[in-house]
């Protein structure tokens, strides 16, 4: 059942209809296969979101301050693309935590509305709590789901045209064929607006495995936090320390592989029996794909957009597209 909430001049809307026996039924499935594997997901408790803002201010973590600087340069420019399809009736932030990327784009864009999407509830009301009254002309909105699963947005809530923001290279962490699906997906949603999203490039090996595996442990934190926070799910009784944080890129892949590796034989209770782990077996827990200029370019053709422009910095470590 879908829940609106009223506050001051923001509103938030809740599908979150998870169905918690299969979701906590696939979580165990994938603890309990060979190899077994945990959904990014369960990163993002209270603490992982904490974990994840500190890691987005590492030396070595070179994303988030690359599309930062990107968008900075060419603010100016990409407004003015996406104003072509005419005055933004819904922008649309997807994955939208605290709204702070958002937020530098809403002066220049001027939505009608402004739809802030994210499976963190109290995050997204927070987030519109603290920014809904500097922008009293945008209708403010808050969408709790979980849009990994499947681009849910109720079409009443989208007034056309619609642009849709996608930043930090979050699409890596869908594999090329599902993240071409949830394109085609985004693409219904546009409406005759269009896609703006950062997307990770492929680089050398040394530069990204450095940016998953920092010298001063927070990624690893970040990684080992899962396991309390899966704990608290299913109550198991995983010890993270006995893991360690593996992360590192698979030229062959294309991606940024972390794991989780047991660093003892061990046996742990997950939903109700025990389930062995080797040492040195591991929990794969999340995938970043990187992509070639040409490879995304492709895909956003292949997923049915059309009218293509692109942004990157002098290394061209990231690109930004927006895609109609």
């Amino acid at each position: 059942m879908t829940v609106s909430r009223h506050a001051g001049n923001y509103r938030i809307i809740d599908r979150l209809q998870l169905d918690r026996d299969a979701e906590i039924s696939r979580l165990i499935d994938g603890l309990r296969a060979t190899p077994a594997t945990i959904e990014p997901k369960y990163f993002y408790d209270p603490l992982g979101c904490a974990l994840y803002a500190a890691i987005c201010q590492l030396d070595e973590y070179y994303p988030t301050r690359t599309e930062q600087a990107i968008f900075e340069q060419y603010r100016s420019e990409i407004s003015t693309k996406i104003a072509e399809a005419g005055n933004c009736g819904t922008f649309v932030d997807l994955g939208a935590g605290d709204c702070a990327k958002a937020k530098l784009w809403l002066p220049l864009i001027r939505p009608q509305r402004y739809l802030a999407v994210d499976i963190a509830g109290p995050s997204l009301e927070t987030a519109l709590g603290d920014m809904a009254s500097d922008f009293p002309d945008t209708e403010m909105l808050g969408l709790v789901t979980d849009f990994s699963q499947s681009l849910d947005i109720p079409s009443a809530l989208l007034r056309a045209p619609v642009t849709l923001f996608y930043p930090g290279s979050s699409i890596g962490n869908f594999t090329p064929a599902a993240a071409t699906q949830f394109l085609i997906e985004v693409r219904r949603s546009t409406q005759g607006g269009g896609l703006l999203i950062g997307v990770d490039a492929k680089k050398e090996k040394r530069q990204l495995d450095a940016a998953y595996a920092d010298a001063l442990g927070v990624t690893a934190a970040f990684n080992l936090n899962a396991l309390r926070h899966i704990n608290r799910v299913i109550q198991a009784d995983f010890d993270e320390t006995r893991w360690r944080h593996i992360g590192a890129y698979n030229e062959a892949l294309g991606r940024v592989e972390m794991h989780l590796e047991s660093a003892i034989t061990q046996r742990v209770m997950i939903g109700g029996s025990l389930r062995e782990f080797a040492a040195g077996e591991r929990i794969h827990s999340e995938n970043s794909y990187k992509y070639s200029r040409h490879e995304f370019d492709a895909m956003l053709r292949e997923a049915g957009f059309s009218e293509i422009s692109f942004w990157t910095d002098s290394k061209q470590a990231f690109w930004v597209f927006y895609a109609r």
